[in-house]
C-alpha cells in the first residue's frame, strides 16, 4: 500500500466535502478515503457523520459492515484470497491451511510492520479461474502452493 497519503484531516474533510452530495454519500466517501489513504483513519467517522447528519455509530456501522474498509494502514503488500464455494472446491482451503502452516499467516489479523497482509474474500468474480486471489488489486488465477510461496517469498523473504 505504499505511496498512499499519510493520514490528514484537512485532505480527508476535502474529500468527503467533494462526495458528499453524492447519493449515498457514505459509501463513495468511505472509498474515496481508503483509496486516497489506503485505510480510513477513526477521526473520519465524526467529520463523515457531522457532513451527512447522520450518527457517528451510522457511519462506524457502515465500516465495519463492509470487509474491505481498513482502519489502520498496511505496509506492504495486500494479497486478498476468495474462498467463495468455486475456490473452495478448488482448494483454496488448503492454500489457508499452506499459508499457516508453512508461513505461519493467519488470515485477516493485522499487525504492525507487516510487509504482506491476507485477506479473505468472498468472490472476485474469477471462478473460472479459481482458486483466485488478488494481489495489490492485479488478479490471479489458478493459484497454487508454489506460486502463494513466491508471493510469500517475494514479499517477505525466505522462511
Amino acid at each position: 500500500m505504499s505511496g498512499r497519503a499519510p493520514w490528514s484531516v484537512e485532505q480527508a474533510s476535502q474529500i468527503i466535502e467533494d462526495n458528499r452530495r453524492v447519493q449515498g454519500a457514505a459509501l463513495p466517501i468511505l472509498h474515496a478515503l481508503q483509496d486516497h489513504f489506503g485505510y480510513i483513519d477513526n477521526s473520519a467517522v465524526g467529520l463523515i457523520a457531522q457532513a451527512l447528519n447522520l450518527s457517528k455509530a451510522e457511519i462506524h456501522g457502515v465500516i465495519t459492515f463492509y470487509h474491505d474498509f481498513r482502519g489502520a494502514p498496511v505496509d506492504g503488500r495486500v494479497l486478498k484470497l476468495c474462498r467463495a464455494e468455486s475456490c473452495q472446491s478448488m482448494g483454496c482451503e488448503d492454500l489457508v491451511a499452506h499459508l499457516a502452516g508453512a508461513h505461519g499467516v493467519s488470515l485477516d489479523k493485522s499487525e504492525a510492520g507487516e510487509r504482506l497482509r491476507v485477506e479473505t474474500v468472498y468472490c472476485l468474480g474469477n471462478c473460472a479461474l479459481s482458486p483466485a486471489a488478488l494481489l495489490d488489486d492485479e488478479p490471479i488465477g489458478r493459484l497454487d502452493v508454489a506460486r502463494l510461496d513466491a508471493i510469500m517469498r517475494d514479499s517477505v523473504g525466505p522462511q
